[in-house]
């Protein structure tokens, strides 16, 4: 339809590329919560190096969890809480003992007696358990570039694993073990976390929530965080600090916002990015020079994600 005024035609305004261009702008949000995501993460290897020494696996969680859910909580009132569902409670309740208790004690555990470099091979075999399963259960399909990029990527983490072990003689079969639980962990509360998004729980309000209830499963560890705070320099204490704030408060949060938005396969295979990460930032904040083949298992990590993210570009342009 025109309109004529004074004589002049005019045409109505064309809100095409207004509305093209907010797929857009979601898309970039989603990715710049993913990058925040995964380098945070990967800081948590440092923070863990640096605290893990002063504090048992029980202290470490029990405090970074503590410090976490303080900053959920100013998080959390300030974008508004919006409670699930009350049939989504047990739900809830489960995935923050999974998430943020038995996960966390099971990789701090773990990472006392195996090498970094064989931890991180058996616990990043969650996001390829995340993208059998999510296929199976939630329905999200088995598309080809996330099949094929998952196994590239995890295969540069092997490369990495068996490049940057640190500790020699037999793998110690409990931390093994432990490794494995926390693995399960990843995977089991990231399909829970996506079956609860999608069914209208708010983001944010499920992190604050499942932060909190963490924190108080972890509370048998009190005396032992205690003592720990004793005798652990300020650094470590520090450490521990910016684990609760950034790594988990911050990480989780971005987290929760890319889950809601993109499949668990996809979001979870983004992680592989982390291991790459981690030995950069090993690299200019520790001094430890990377090795080339951990180099090329890097360069892996970056070329297996980018294959599981065609399809969401192709989606994006046709969008």
């Amino acid at each position: 339809m025109t309109e004529t005024t004074q004589g002049r035609t005019r045409e109505p305004a064309d809100t095409g590329g207004a509305s093209a261009s907010a797929p857009r702008r979601r898309g970039a949000l989603v990715l710049i919560a993913a990058v925040v995501t995964v380098v945070l993460w990967a800081s948590a290897f440092i923070g863990i190096r640096g605290a893990g020494p002063h504090f048992d696996p029980g202290a470490l969680a029990l405090l970074r969890m503590a410090v976490g859910t303080v900053a959920l909580t100013a998080i959390a009132l300030r974008r508004g809480i919006r409670l699930p569902a009350r049939r989504h409670w047990l739900l809830v309740v489960v995935w923050g003992v999974g998430w943020f208790c038995v996960y966390n004690l099971a990789l701090n555990a773990a990472e006392h007696t195996l090498d970094a470099g064989t931890a991180a091979m058996v616990v990043n075999l969650a996001p390829l358990m995340v993208v059998v399963f999510s296929g199976l259960f939630l329905r999200e399909g088995f598309p080809k570039p996330l099949l094929i990029g998952a196994p590239i990527a995890f295969a540069g983490v092997v490369l990495i694993g068996l490049n940057s072990s640190t500790k020699s003689g037999a793998i110690d079969i409990a931390g093994l073990l432990l490794a494995l639980l926390a693995a399960v962990m990843y995977a089991g509360c990231t399909l829970l976390q996506k079956h609860l998004l999608s069914a209208g729980t708010d983001a944010t309000t499920l992190t604050w929530l499942g932060a909190a209830v963490g924190t108080v499963a972890l509370l048998p560890w009190t005396g032992s965080l205690v003592g720990a705070l004793q005798t652990a320099p300020l650094d470590a204490t520090l450490w521990v600090v910016y684990l609760g704030i950034f790594p988990t408060a911050i990480a989780f949060t971005t987290w929760a916002y890319v889950l809601q938005r993109s499949t668990a396969g996809q979001t979870s295979a983004t992680t592989y990015v982390v291991p790459a990460i981690a030995i950069l930032l090993s690299w200019l904040i520790l001094g430890e020079v990377p090795t080339p083949l951990m180099f090329l298992g890097g360069a892996l990590c970056l070329l297996g994600v980018l294959v599981t993210r065609l399809r969401g570009r192709r989606r994006d342009r046709a969008a």
